[in-house]
Parts: structure tokens; sequence; C-alpha cells
């Protein structure tokens, strides 16, 4: 096991490679009520907590972003005051980034913010959505615009839920470690070289030495910038344009082929204005493309993107603002380039 602890105040750790259920088991000892938040297609793989002398409440969510909307949200509020549920009291989500998006949000909101933990089961949720204290639900305009900073009281991620996933998902989840990558880590985009996604799942070894450094530069960024000024806004790189096209897809995509997609954008963008040079920008579209990532997005139509784009959270009025990768581990704001230059760039990923 390895723990990584983030933050200045009010620190929590990322234990890696750990017995979850064991942990939990030691986290919720003395608590009077627990909540478990998964996924209704998870619910063959969720423990009886037998064990335990904490009333023991389960609650399935709808799969997928179906469960961060207010419909859902307003039920669980319902739920948690039915329940009597206090300060004193815990959430835990089990599952990927949409669950403890959700239940992040569902413990913020609840009295002013109550106890919860994460236990991540995807790729993408152990390096990128249940780290950070970012929680939240999406709205009919765009997604996690609704939400809190809020940090869990532990993570816990145990890599036998790995062997659940599809490849698909798996792929999706090493978009963001990609990311990380490019952004901070130059050992992650060496490590993965011209791997295929199969020989990176084959290998414990390497999908743990991944897991642990993509954790390990989300920690160190949220550490220093907990509310998202420029620090933290490096964790966003390809997601303006990821974001764009996932609600334009109505979330047909995963979140982590979104951000592979918007990746490549951001990359031509930046080639395009030179800020990036072709040999960086070839090795975008060659490890993205080895791990069975998408790098084009089918959509023809770039006034509803570019609309979306202009609903991202960097946003400043009408003023885009991107990151920007101008060499490995180096990384730019890039403001309101011209509308001319975005679309050379939605074409070369739009063709």
């Amino acid at each position: 096991m390895s723990v990584v602890e983030i933050g200045l105040v009010n620190a929590y750790p990322v234990r890696i490679d750990v017995d979850y259920l064991q942990e939990l088991l030691r986290i919720i000892q003395g608590r009077q009520r627990v909540a478990l938040f998964f996924s209704e297609s998870m619910k063959d793989a969720i423990p009886v907590l037998t064990e335990s002398d904490a009333e023991i409440f389960y609650f399935p969510l709808p799969d997928s972003e179906g469960t961060k909307s207010a419909h859902v949200l307003t039920q669980v509020w319902d739920w948690l005051g039915a329940s009597g549920f206090t300060r004193s009291d815990l959430i835990v989500a089990i599952g990927g980034g949409a669950v403890t998006d959700f239940a992040g949000f569902a413990a913020a909101s609840w009295l002013r913010g109550i106890d919860w933990v994460a236990i991540p089961t995807t790729v993408a949720g152990m390096v990128d959505a249940a780290i950070g204290g970012k929680t939240g639900i999406n709205s009919d305009y765009g997604k996690n615009l609704i939400g809190a900073f809020h940090s869990p009281r532990e993570v816990l991620i145990d890599t036998h839920w790995l062997s659940t996933l599809s490849d698909r998902d798996f792929a999706a989840g090493l978009a963001e470690v990609v990311k990380a990558g490019f952004i901070a880590d130059g050992e992650i985009i060496s490590l993965i070289g011209n791997k295929t996604l199969g020989e990176i799942r084959s290998s414990k070894e390497v999908t743990l030495e991944l897991i642990e450094r993509a954790v390990q530069v989300k920690a160190d960024v949220v550490s220093s910038d907990f509310k998202e000024s420029f620090d933290r806004e490096i964790l966003n790189y390809g997601h303006t344009f990821g974001h764009a096209i996932e609600l334009d897809s109505k979330f047909s995509l995963r979140h982590g082929e979104c951000v592979s997609i918007g990746m490549i954008f951001i990359a031509e963008l930046a080639y395009s204005l030179g800020l990036m040079n072709q040999e960086l920008l070839d090795s975008h579209r060659r490890i993205l493309g080895n791990l069975s990532l998408p790098t084009s997005y089918a959509s023809r139509e770039w006034q509803p993107l570019l609309a979306n784009m202009k609903l991202d959270k960097k946003s400043r009025g009408d003023l885009l603002r991107f990151v920007v990768v101008t060499e490995i581990g180096k990384t730019q704001r890039l403001e309101g380039p011209e509308e001319s230059a975005l679309h050379a760039a939605y074409e070369k990923v739009c063709s």
C-alpha cells in the first residue's frame, strides 16, 4: 500500500492498492449511520456490512451521468432527512466518477457539509474524479455547473475493481492519466511509450505505477490550489472542447473519450499558433490512438460546440481560456484565440 496526502487545510489520505472493505470497516467504526451510494448496475458487487455496529443504508443510483441531476439529488435530500442523518454520520461513494461527484455533493450540501469517503472503482475515478474535493451535478447547460468544493475524509483505491472494467472504460480512464503526463509528469508519457491498451492492462505493475503517478500529479496541484485558479486549471487540459462534445453527444461518449478528443483539439490549436512543435502534436495522436481512444468527433456542427465551450468554467464572460502544453510538463494559459483558429482546429478533429 502507498499513501498520498492531499491538502494543506483539511488534509486527507489517498490510500492506493488497499483492501477497500477492510479499510472501510476501520473508517465507519464508531459511526451511528452510514449511507452507501453506488450505481444500480453495481448492486450485486456491494458488500453487506454485517461486521459493523453502524446502521447501514444502501442507496442505488441511476447509472452514469443520469445520477448527476437535481431530481435525483432532491430524492437523496428527502431520504437523508427521513433517515435522520446528522453531522456525525457518513456518506460512502462506491463507483465511478459520476457516483463520487454526486455523493460528494450530497455530502457537501446536507447540513452544509457532512463527512464522506470515496471508493473509486474506475481508472478515471481513481486518478481524477474522486480526488481533489470537486463535487457536483450537471445542468441542462453543461457538465458540473452546479457543485461545491468538499474534500472526502479518505479515498480508498482497491485495484481489484479494475478487472471488472470493459476495455472501453479502462481506456477512457487512461485519458486522464495521459493528461497528467503531458501537463506535469513526463515519466508517465515515457512509461506508456508505444504500449497498447492490452499491454498496459496485462501488467499490474505498470498500471499501478501509472495510477500512483497520476494521483501524485493531482495531489500536488490541488494541495497548492484548492479553489481552482490557474494552477489547478492545468488539470482541465483537453476538457474545454471535451466537455463541449460530451454535452453535444448527450453523454453517449465516456468522459475520458471526450477528454482524449479535447486534447487533440487543443494540441492542434497550439500547433497552429506556434505554441507546440510537430513532435509533441504527433505524440498526442500516437499515444491516445495506441490506447484505443478516439481522436476525432463525428459532429459537423461548429456553432453548438462553440456555444458549449463558452459555458466552460474557465471562461470569463465571452473570453475563452484554454490550458496549453508547450512542452511535456510545461503549460501556459491561452486567452481569447481568434475564432478562425478555433474553427481550424475543429476541422482537424471533426473532419
